[in-house]
């Protein structure tokens, strides 16, 4: 520390430093009040050490503390150095058999679905992988922190408690050994009086309330006015808020307030201002003005700093203490005591009760602190009273607190007390719910909570105690399901439209939370029978008082109807107050069935309050709840808003229906059995407000004539529908416990039937659609083997499962739990129902037979299809259910059920109706009843049939005959539903087609020349390809002298925007490709380089480790330039005003020159033009004789001579004179080079102004740097690219073991053409003498120039770049010679002269093989050859090169190392020059190699380039360097490069750019150049990135057992990788798609849009 800077703090640093630790504990010893001794050390001493300014220094303060605080204690309580007392401990401790690990935040948890008594019975991953849980069906999660692991706790396992760490030996079992035996008396002593000392000081200090003044034995003389201005966590404001108050109160940075919010968040507290009392008061005035607005302002104190300085060391001492006892558990044991110890003021008072009782007043990281002692466990707002889930879920506990301490009734009495707003009637009230209500009905939410721990192990045993206490806790739930019934009720709006929606979240919540704890209570009833008869007591009193306030005002009238007649009261859902919350009569709905389940009702009738019982009023309140649903449906309640749709939602919703709508069905099954059948109908048709109808003949003539509203005649419609739908319900739906004789796997088989039924499904989404028990597990996996078939899902999508096709008999299209929409989704078909007497009561067949009756006069009345239909079903639910009593006859002496019988009677004789057999009758010829027929006739079937049986089983049984008859008619019922689904979807599809063969007819009538020219234009086009030109038997060479000449096709294109043809010439308007240029990293061997200062950097020779390339991709799609300028100017335009309206990024940053295609909306950010062949247009005649590669490399050497003299000149600029001509004169140009002549440029303006265009686009991604079209590194940007991209693809090519060539989806070969043309006629439009230079030092890099020193070395050069660099560049200087040497003998000279630089590359660069490798290897003469040249490089090369491999090994080497690069020139000649590629690389197969090196120009033995070249061998070998000489929330893995990032937390923010960026994006700069994709690995995610403003999420490559990924862990199961999926993401990324596939997802979801990708 420099001296000048801090002199108070090495001030006092010398004061402490020569305080000794073993002097202080020596002191310690010999005290006689030990006491005061510590605390006046500690007053003293830590004022002076914690809180010296306004920025705490945790390192500084930790080294003192530990040093003059600490480190004392540590003495005096080992009474040695604590270097050598600890480990001796340690050594005599016996590990525990209980795990008790603590979780961290984010830490992974396991949880045994098979093993685990319930789902918060958890494993460390240490102990999980240790386990036999391995191997059954587990789930995963991630902890929230806190908690421990459950291993060696036998309570939590019902097999397999410990794990191979924790197992018992048996020799220990025998006893618990006391702990204490291990320490000496002495230190036994010791300790004690430490751990008093230092426990008691902590728990003070820390719950010390004054802000001004310490505990009198802690004051020292002398207190200084520095005074620090401490802000609290509290649960009600934002991070925003806090921010923007802390930045006005402190006036701090962003950066800062960001800063302290986290700490805040985080620890609980912080300081944020320090200093004089009057100043922090004023800190602290304007926080709390500027908080106290909306919600209670935020905590604000402004406290001495030495009550800071002992508040932070006695949180250090909590820290301190939890790691000192975990070198012994006698220690641990002596920290109980202690902690536990009565205090002074009895009950409560011991140290632990007080923090607990303080717990509320706490700031977070005491709490932390002490729970576990883990300081930094934040996260979770943690609460002492979070314990809970560790104490309520262990059984034995649970019911000793239960029974002793009447825990049931304690939770719900609390909860009670907390939901204070009631109405008159008492019932709960949420109406006025504002911010600060929602956050406490949160926080009394965890009660529940608590309540369903507690109840989620169940007794075995029931002790009178337990049943007592039990009840008691039944009767105060009682008390609360009271409050809740008939809350929020409602009433119908009539007129106008609802003004505000009700609150009605907070009901259907509570709902939600007890679901569980009701159905728990019920599974606890039904364990003791005592217990149930009392329940169900209790509940009936509970549902009687409820109704006693319900009937007033509501007036007695009696029903009539075929003379029948029944008392009951007038009410209409319609416009009286209904409520949907019924939990009492549910609950007894739940108990009534356990009671018919259990048979108690049968063995104890005595004790059943049965003659209480009045079943209209049981069925009262649910009938309505039902009525509601059906007016609902019907559109009766539209004007009363959302939140009645969502409420009658959640009413059929999975997770409620069970104790909901359920329930209310099974009451009413109750009802009707106990009831005479007519009445309950009569009061059904009452309440469906639907009596006059049916009551009054002819009434629904007269009604639909005087009605001619069409709304009240559908509503009315609806309604009768809904109404026999109820009953199918009522009679059909047998399928619960209790209710048929069923058991629970056939519930849930009968479930997925019905789901799979709709569509296929997978495996999450079925979950989704079952409910729920309170252990999370549905009973799925059990049966779903019997009833479906798995499908496993392909590169996409995910697994399904499919219905087995011999379960479709069970279904039932009438299924209770279907919504409307389903219904109308499913497949026909019905299965049988089990009936009761409903079906032939009079009232019953008076429905009937009023509906039928206005089938058969269909003109008259408003009737629907779907009311026949449900009318027919339930006639064949009839006659099924008569044929079975028959069939059963010899059980039963007198068959009740006469349903035959009846419908053959006529109806009254008032009205002379017809029997409903006649009608029925009737209508099977309906012609307008066409659907329908195969169904009436299958119920006239069955009649005759059972008509049949009924004669014959008077005199003899039934005959065999009839029994197949039987079977029979069930087939033609299922066939008829069928046909009837199919009919209608006939119908549909011939109005269908003949609507769209009308439309196609009127098109081709106005369009008739439009037809005539394609006929013709088809036949034209298949001429042309025929006499494509292909010599199939001389081989094709790309490139050189011999190259194969190709006639040029016309290229005609359509442009996209304009849609008007165009052929592709040199003097044509420019015809462009949209394209996508961007760095890529895709192929770096090296991500730690990084380009200092772009404006300087110099990028002609790319380095082999191709750290950073440019890489061009395109979609393909082709329009005019001057079109697409047009339409880039609009986008410009659009994003302009856009920005002024709103401020979110689009999916494309147009300021970077980006765009979507027009047609296919892919990313691009700029265009390339498209072109002819360029070198056609350069390459003048062929001469016979070429030079050969010598004789070249002299010519161009003296060409570059001369033309560097040139150079030189024109830069003296000196006037000529005679020493100057004379010079001239001496310097003879080689013959036919004319240095001055400039070529014409062969193109238009258009094409020109294109080609800047895209070059300069190239430069500017690829260096970061600003656009300036003159810049000398525009065209080897250019060309860099071209290579790069070649590179790319041929590598994808290669990973893929595809063939070069004929595998390319069209875009790339569209775009590597386009490309490679661009970059062979870009020189055109730089600056000539430019590319001149570039070739001259690129040339300098092969063949030595004394000129150009300071080039890269030839292993430092990657040859491919140099290569098409040379290529490209290469026309700029052979335009001006006229010796007659061809372009192509240039490229072929270079192609030499760049593969035998790569070669040697190659040899220097190949490792030594193992041994014994050669023995059997034949020595051909390419063996030799490469044999003797790399003994000539070893001369060359001195000491580098030390052994010599045979030459097998070398020449494979060779081979193999050359192949990437010929490959490569493969394509790029190919592109350049046109010319086909032969069938042998179109496909892979052997000697590829020599088919490249043929159709390259190269000989197969490549060593004879050397042969024949000696002398440049040595320039080559002349240039050869080898002659000798906090932990993270969000953990992230880089999938590129393997790094680990924390992701999307504000602590690890750096600054990039001058913005503030999270983690991943700074990465990505660093890594992918601005591109990356990330596992999180915490959510199962996969991050795609690209700049700052856009990312996606995209699926994972994890699946779970059943084809389905898993984001964000909800659902837990084991995931595994999968290989496809993650070769699709590697193979994105290789074709640089990265880009283009967030432009996709943000174009397609505009969510993406508006996160802050940047903040990752």
């Amino acid at each position: 520390m420099a001296s000048e800077l801090e002199p108070e703090v090495q001030a006092i640093d010398r004061s402490l430093l020569e305080c000794s630790a073993e002097e202080t504990a020596g002191k310690w010893l010999q005290a006689t009040d030990l006491t005061r001794e510590v605390y006046q050390h500690l007053a003293h001493y830590v004022p002076k050490i914690y809180c010296r300014g306004p920025n705490p220094a945790p390192q500084r303060e930790d080294m003192l503390a530990q040093h003059v605080l600490l480190g004392p204690m540590e003495w005096y309580l080992c009474g040695e150095d604590p270097a050598f007392g600890f480990p001796k401990l340690e050594q005599a401790n016996k590990p525990s058999h209980l795990c008790g690990r603590v979780f961290k935040v984010g830490e992974p948890t396991y949880s045994c679905r098979d093993c685990a008594v319930d789902p918060t019975c958890v494993l460390c991953m240490e102990c999980f992988l240790g386990s036999i849980h391995r191997e059954h069906r587990y789930r995963m999660t991630t902890s929230g922190g806190g908690g421990f692991c459950d291993c060696g706790d036998t309570e939590a396992w019902k097999e397999g408690p410990y794990c191979t760490k924790h197992d018992l030996n048996t020799s220990e079992t025998e006893e618990e050994e006391d702990p204490l035996v291990h320490l000496t008396e002495d230190m036994i002593a010791r300790t004690y009086n430490i751990f008093a000392i230092m426990f008691r000081y902590a728990v003070d200090i820390l719950t010390w309330e004054k802000e001004n003044e310490l505990p009198p034995d802690l004051e020292i003389v002398g207190k200084s006015d520095t005074y620090y201005c401490m802000l609290f966590n509290d649960e009600v404001h934002t991070y925003e808020q806090v921010i923007y108050t802390l930045q006005k109160a402190v006036n701090c940075t962003q950066k800062e307030a960001i800063g302290f919010a986290t700490t805040v968040d985080r620890d609980g507290r912080r300081s944020v201002r320090y200093g004089d009392f009057q100043y922090c008061e004023q800190a602290k005035s304007v926080i709390v003005r500027n908080t106290s607005r909306q919600t209670k302002p935020l905590k604000v104190q402004v406290m001495h700093s030495s009550i800071v300085a002992h508040q932070s060391f006695g949180l250090k001492l909590l820290t301190w203490l939890g790691s000192i006892i975990g070198y012994s558990d006698g220690l641990r044991r002596i920290l109980c005591q202690v902690g536990l110890q009565e205090g002074p003021d009895g009950e409560n008072s011991s140290l632990v009760d007080k923090l607990m009782l303080c717990d509320s007043k706490l700031w977070k990281d005491i709490f932390n602190g002490f729970i576990d002692y883990v300081t930094d466990d934040h996260d979770r707002e943690f609460s002492i009273a979070d314990l809970s889930v560790q104490i309520f879920t262990v059984p034995s506990l649970a019911r000793m607190l239960i029974t002793e301490e009447n825990l049931m009734t304690t939770i719900i009495k609390t909860f009670m007390d907390h939901l204070k707003h009631r109405d008159i009637q008492g019932r709960f009230q949420f109406e006025r719910y504002t911010a600060l209500q929602a956050f406490k009905f949160r926080r009394v939410q965890s009660l529940i909570l608590d309540l369903k721990y507690v109840l989620i192990s169940k007794p075995t045993d029931w002790s009178e105690d337990l049943r007592h206490k039990f009840l008691e806790g039944f009767d105060a739930f009682l008390e609360l399901l009271k409050c809740m019934q008939g809350m929020d009720p409602i009433t119908r709006q009539v007129g106008q439209h609802i003004e505000m929606e009700p609150e009605w979240e907070a009901a259907f919540t509570l709902q939600m939370k007890l679901t569980h704890v009701i159905s728990m209570m019920q599974d606890w009833c039904a364990l003791d029978e005592k217990v149930l008869i009392e329940a169900y007591r209790k509940c009936l009193a509970v549902l009687m008082q409820c109704h006693s306030g319900f009937t007033d005002g509501e007036q007695p009238i009696t029903l009539s109807l075929c003379g029948h007649a029944v008392d009951t009261i007038r009410y209409c859902v319609s416009q009286e107050k209904v409520s949907i919350h019924l939990p009492v009569s549910r609950l007894l709905a739940g108990l009534h069935v356990l009671l018919s389940k259990s048979e108690v009702a049968y063995k104890f009738p005595e004790l059943l309050p049965l003659s209480e019982l009045s079943p209209p009023m049981l069925i009262e309140h649910p009938l309505r709840c039902l009525v509601l649903c059906a007016q609902v449906h019907a559109g009766m309640w539209r004007r009363n808003g959302f939140s009645l749709v969502n409420q009658i939602y959640y009413y059929h919703n999975v997770k409620c229906r069970r104790e909901m709508f359920d329930k209310d069905i099974v009451m009413l099954q109750t009802g009707v059995s106990m009831m005479d059948p007519n009445h309950f109908l009569m009061i059904m048709l009452s309440r469906f407000e639907l009596y006059q109808i049916f009551s009054t003949p002819d009434y629904g003539k007269r009604f639909s004539s005087e009605n001619t509203n069409k709304d009240v005649v559908q509503q009315n419609n609806t309604l009768i529908e809904e109404m026999l739908y109820l009953i199918i319900m009522l009679v059909g739906e047998r399928f619960s416990p209790g209710v048929g004789h069923v058991n629970a796997t056939d519930e849930i088989k009968r479930e997925i039937i019905h789901q799979l039924s709709i569509r296929p499904m997978a495996h999450s989404e079925l979950v989704k659609a079952l409910p729920e028990d309170e252990n999370k597990e549905t009973g799925m996996e059990t049966v779903i083997e019997a009833v479906a078939c798995f499908k496993k899902p392909g590169l996409t999508g995910r697994g399904l499962y499919e219905l087995k096709p011999e379960c479709t008999k069970d279904f039932n299209l009438y299924f209770y739990h279907f919504s409307r929409a389903e219904q109308s989704k499913v497949i026909g078909g019905e299965g049988e129902g089990i009936l009761v007497n409903i079906l032939q009561s009079d009232v019953m067949l008076c429905i009937m037979g009023t509906i039928l009756q206005w089938a058969v006069e269909h003109n008259g009345y408003a009737w629907s299809e779907s009311m026949l239909q449900r009318v027919l079903h339930l006639i064949g639910m009839a006659l099924q259910e008569e044929k079975q009593h028959l069939e059963n006859v010899s059980e039963e002496p007198v068959v009740t059920f006469t349903f035959t019988q009846k419908i053959s009677r006529p109806g009254d004789t008032s009205s002379n109706s017809p029997s409903i057999l006649a009608m029925l009758e009737t209508l099977q010829n309906a012609p307008y009843l066409e659907v329908h027929k195969d169904m009436i006739r299958w119920i006239l079937k069955t009649f005759n049939a059972i008509k049949k049986i009924r004669e014959s089983s008077s005199t003899s049984p039934v005959a065999e005959a009839e029994g197949t008859i039987m079977e029979e008619n069930s087939k033609d019922k299922d066939k008829a539903e069928r046909k009837r689904k199919a009919e209608i979807a006939r119908l549909r599809r011939e109005k269908i087609m003949a609507q769209m063969s009308e439309m196609q007819r009127h098109f081709i009538d106005e369009n008739k020349e439009l037809f005539q020219q394609t006929l013709e234009l088809d036949a034209s086009t298949s001429t042309i390809l025929d006499n494509s030109p292909m010599i199939s038997d001389t081989p094709l060479i790309a490139l050189g002298p011999e190259q194969t000449q190709v006639t040029e096709q016309r290229q005609i294109v359509t442009c996209i925007l304009c849609q008007e043809e165009q052929e592709v010439k040199v003097d044509n308007k420019a015809m462009v490709l949209a394209a996508f240029v961007q760095r890529s990293t895709v192929l770096s061997k090296n991500r730690n380089k990084f380009i200092q200062d772009p404006e300087k950097y110099d990028p002609l020779f790319m380095h082999p480790d191709l750290s950073c390339g440019t890489h061009t991709g395109s979609c393909g799609h082709i329009m005019h330039a001057h079109c697409w300028q047009r339409y880039f100017d609009a986008v410009q335009a659009k994003e302009q005003r856009r920005q002024q309206r709103l401020r979110v990024h689009t999916s494309y940053d147009v300021e970077n020159g980006e765009f979507l295609c027009p047609l296919c909306e892919c990313l691009s950010n700029t265009v390339i033009p498209l072109l002819l062949p360029p070198r056609n247009i350069f390459n003048r005649l062929d001469f016979s004789d070429q030079p050969n590669l010598v004789q070249w490399i002299r010519t161009v050497t003296q060409q570059i001579k001369a033309l560097q003299v040139l150079r030189k000149e024109e830069s003296t600029f000196n006037p000529p004179s005679s020493e100057n001509s004379e010079s001239m004169i001496e310097l003879q140009f080689p013959e036919g080079f004319r240095p001055d002549f400039r070529p014409k440029n062969p193109y238009s303006e258009s094409i020109k102004e294109m080609l800047t265009t895209f070059g300069t686009a190239t430069y500017k991604v690829g260096l970061k740097v600003h656009p300036n079209e003159e810049d000398p590194r525009v065209p080897i940007m250019c060309w860099g690219s071209c290579a790069y991209t070649i590179q790319t693809i041929e590598r994808i090519l290669n990973d893929e073991e595809k063939p070069l060539f004929g595998h390319l989806p069209c875009r790339q070969d569209d775009c590597l053409k386009s490309l490679t043309r661009f970059a062979a006629a870009h020189w055109t439009a730089a600056s000539f003498p430019v590319v001149q230079e570039h070739f001259c030092i690129l040339f300098a890099s092969l063949v030595p120039n004394e000129k150009y020193g300071n080039l890269p070395c030839i292993l430092d050069i990657d040859m491919f770049h140099l290569l098409v660099s040379l290529v490209l560049s290469f026309p700029a200087l052979q335009c001006q010679d006229f010796s007659g040497f061809s372009l192509t003998t240039g490229d072929l000279h270079i192609f030499h002269l760049v593969t035998m630089a790569h070669i040697v590359q190659i040899l220097l660069t190949s490792c030594t093989e193992e041994n014994g490798m050669d023995q059997e290897n034949p020595t051909g003469e390419e063996e030799l050859a490469v044999l003797a040249l790399y003994k000539t490089l070893c001369h060359c090369a001195g000491s580098a090169l030390k052994e010599i491999p045979s030459g097998w090994h070398l020449w494979r080497s060779v081979k193999a190392g050359i192949m990437p690069f010929l490959r490569c020139s493969a394509l790029f000649f190919h592109y350049l020059n046109g010319v086909p590629a032969p069938s042998e690389i179109q496909v892979i197969g052997a000697n590829q190699f020599e088919h490249l090196c043929s159709y390259l120009s190269l000989p197969n033995n490549l060593i004879c380039l050397f042969q024949e070249n000696s002398k440049i061998m040595n320039t080559l070998i002349e240039r050869c360097p080898k002659s000798g000489g906090d932990k993270s929330r969000a953990p992230t893995l880089c999938l590129v490069c393997g790094t680990m990032l924390c992701s999307q937390s504000y602590c690890c923010q750096t600054e990039l750019e001058g913005e503030d960026v999270g983690a991943c994006t700074a990465h990505t700069y660093t890594c992918g150049s601005g591109v990356g994709i990330f596992l999180r690995v915490r959510e199962c995610q996969v991050l795609f990135l690209a700049g700052k403003t856009k990312g996606c999420f995209y699926a994972p490559p994890y699946l779970d057992d059943y084809g389905e990924t898993d984001q964000g862990l909800r659902r837990g199961n084991p995931l595994h990788l999968c290989k496809e999926r993650f070769k699709k993401i590697q193979k994105l990324w290789q074709q640089h798609s990265i880009t283009e596939e967030i432009g996709h997802a943000q174009e397609a979801n505009q969510t993406l849009v508006g996160i802050d990708w940047q903040h990752l």
